[in-house]
C-alpha cells in the first residue's frame, strides 16, 4: 500500500531528479501524475491529488516540491485532507511572482493563506530563485509548518545538485513519528556535498 505520494511542481520532476528517484526506488512510494505538468490548472491538479490521495494508506505523506507545495496547501479546506497524515513542503515556490513568467500558474494563488490541518515541514534553501528565504519564513509560518533551513541549495533540484538526495525521507520518517536516530538526522548541507546522479542542467529552472 502507498504511504508516500510524491508531488511534483511545474514542469514535472524529470528523470534524475531527487523526487523521481525516491518514487522508482521505494516500493511505497507513487508520484501524482498530472494531465500537463507544463500549463497547470488549479482544479485538474487537485483532482489527480485527491485521487492519488484516495488510493494511499489512510495517513499519506505528501512530498512536494516548488508549486506542488502549493498545489498541497490548496488541500487545508478540502475533504481529502482529513487523510493525510503529513507533509514535506521543500523549495516552495512564490506564486505571484513565478505567475509573472507563467501566467497559468495564477489559479494557486491564495492557497499559501491558510493553515494546513497535518503536520508539516517547510524545506527553504538560503538562495532560492523562486522563494527568498525571510519570504519562506513568512510561509512556514502561515502554514503553521516547522522550518527546515537547508544552507544555499538553490531551488533544490537537478541544477542545484540535488539528484539523489537521502535526508527527504528521513524527514519524512519524522513526519511518520518513526523514530530518527542521530546518524539519520539530517543537517543543513551545502548542495555540493548532497550526491547527484544526474549532469546539473543549465539555468534556474521550477523542477
Amino acid at each position: 500500500m502507498i504511504e508516500t505520494l510524491i508531488v511534483p511542481g511545474l514542469n514535472g520532476s524529470p528523470p534524475g531528479h531527487w523526487q523521481h528517484h525516491w518514487a522508482l526506488e521505494d516500493a511505497g512510494a507513487d508520484l501524482v501524475e498530472q494531465e500537463n505538468f507544463a500549463e497547470p490548472r488549479l482544479t485538474d491538479w487537485l483532482h489527480a491529488l485527491e485521487a492519488g490521495i484516495a488510493a494511499c494508506r489512510p495517513g499519506v505523506i505528501l512530498v512536494a516540491h516548488s508549486l506542488g507545495c502549493a498545489l498541497v496547501a490548496a488541500l487545508a479546506r478540502r475533504p481529502a485532507a482529513s487523510h493525510v497524515g503529513g507533509a514535506l513542503l521543500v523549495a516552495p515556490a512564490d506564486v505571484p511572482a513565478l505567475s509573472e513568467r507563467h501566467p497559468s500558474v495564477r489559479s494557486f494563488e491564495g492557497a499559501g493563506a491558510v493553515p494546513l490541518p497535518f503536520a508539516s515541514i517547510l524545506v527553504a534553501s538560503r538562495n532560492d530563485p523562486f522563494m527568498g528565504f525571510e519570504a519562506a519564513e513568512r510561509q512556514a509560518a502561515a502554514w503553521g509548518s516547522a522550518l527546515f533551513d537547508l544552507g544555499p541549495a538553490g531551488h533544490v533540484n537537478i541544477a542545484s545538485g540535488y539528484g539523489f538526495w537521502p535526508d527527504a525521507p528521513t524527514l519524512a520518517d519524522g513526519l511518520r513519528g518513526r523514530p530518527v536516530t542521530p546518524a539519520q538526522t539530517p543537517r543543513r548541507r551545502w548542495a555540493r556535498d548532497i550526491r547527484s546522479e544526474a549532469a546539473p542542467a543549465a539555468g534556474a529552472s521550477a523542477h
